[in-house]
């Protein structure tokens, strides 16, 4: 069965407004931080508290095998009208630190809905050339978690709770998109019963290990990295005594660039093999790791926004073939399970990294705390070169 063309765009279209939720809170934080008087450090309580949430979802899903037994596509839909219902929450008046962070986790819950059941969509439909079909997939949730902070500079002379209300919008419409347009696929196995030791059993297999072993040291490093991007932009702004810097739009730059090279990624590893790619742009983004302490030295505020554009690319280009090698080495009764899992485990290790990082700079006022990104990615590359995965 031919897959008709429409399929891969709308599941694109869908995930991108979707995922827009991720970053929404991240996209007006100062906006959070002085209207509802918080501290310095709620940059690092909010991002986690999305994590948390899409950790406790992507368990609850995987332990229920929720997206192999019910039809993907209405997950993804139910997933999304929760997802931003929670997230339009945030534009009332006297919230706390404590309802801010509930209202984020109930995000991130609801978004365990949207990422691994796109990708479990994707798999049903596509099983030859699946890393390109999942470069573009990941691409667009690149692009989806960057637009909030493309959407806070463009509507820099609204308020800040039309940044809200706009990614509340396109969640409810790519939901809609997913729902009316995306059928059950042709190579969907649905699970006919609960088994909730499915989740661990994947994890057996020698080379679903490895993919996802090498996806864990990739995760320490993506999501403490698009965190504080704003940070380490404002960070320069300070060193150089700049005024010239448009943050917002910047921090949207140097996120988006990395839905290019995911789709680069995707084409590369139909020539050159998922293993190989992932295995480079994880040691590219570990080297940017090392080097950026240093980079903050330069003077030049153009080679350092191409640098931090380069480190945009390579700290995501590896995410669509480990999710690849992942679904590649799943049962096909499993895959939602599998892809569920590790995207739980490997959100679990974002939060550590963020709040790592998040608590050493308030210690230190030293750029070489930013070392401690390169962490994850060495012990994904030892893994990585113990065989192939």
């Amino acid at each position: 069965m031919k897959t008709p063309k429409i399929i891969l765009p709308v599941i694109v279209i869908s995930q991108f407004c979707c995922t827009s939720l991720w970053f929404a809170g991240n996209g007006v934080m100062n906006d959070l931080v002085s209207n509802f008087n918080l501290n310095q450090n709620a940059l690092g309580h909010l991002t986690s508290a999305v994590q948390f949430g899409f950790i406790s979802g992507t368990l609850l899903f995987a332990l229920l095998t929720i997206a192999d037994r019910f039809s993907p596509s209405k997950v993804f839909f139910i997933s999304a009208l929760l997802g931003a219902l929670f997230n339009a929450g945030l534009i009332f008046n006297n919230h706390t630190i404590v309802s801010l962070v509930f209202l984020r986790f109930l995000t991130g819950f609801f978004l365990a809905g949207i990422y691994p059941v796109g990708m479990k969509i994707a798999t049903d439909y596509y099983q030859k050339g699946l890393g390109k079909s999942l470069g573009f997939l990941v691409g667009a949730l690149v692009l989806g978690t960057a637009l909030p902070h493309l959407l806070k500079d463009i509507l820099a002379n609204f308020s800040w709770k039309s940044v809200l209300l706009s990614t509340t919008t396109l969640a409810t419409l790519g939901g809609l998109l997913m729902v009316l347009l995306v059928p059950n696929g042709p190579y969907r196995k649905a699970g006919t019963k609960l088994d909730i030791t499915a989740c661990f059993g994947v994890f057996k297999n020698n080379s679903f290990r490895k993919a996802a072993f090498g996806y864990f040291g990739h995760m320490w490093e993506l999501y403490t990295f698009w965190a504080f991007v704003p940070f380490i932009l404002k960070s320069y702004t300070k060193i150089h005594n700049l005024h010239n810097f448009n943050i917002s739009l910047l921090s949207f730059l140097v996120i988006a660039i990395g839905s290019i090279a995911c789709i680069l990624s995707g084409y590369l590893s139909e020539k050159f093999g998922a293993n190989k790619i992932a295995f480079l742009s994880l040691l590219l983004s570990c080297c940017c790791c090392l080097i950026a302490p240093f980079a903050f030295f330069t003077t030049n505020a153009t080679l350092f926004i191409i640098f931090l554009l380069f480190w945009g690319m390579v700290v995501i280009a590896d995410s669509p073939l480990f999710s690849t090698l992942v679904a590649q080495n799943a049962p096909s009764k499993n895959k939602g399970t599998a892809l569920t899992i590790v995207n739980c485990i490997g959100f679990s290790i974002t939060i550590l990294s963020i709040q790592a990082l998040n608590s050493v700079i308030h210690i230190s006022s030293s750029n070489y705390v930013y070392l401690l990104l390169a962490i994850g990615p060495i012990l994904g590359l030892i893994n990585l070169k113990k065989g192939k995965a």
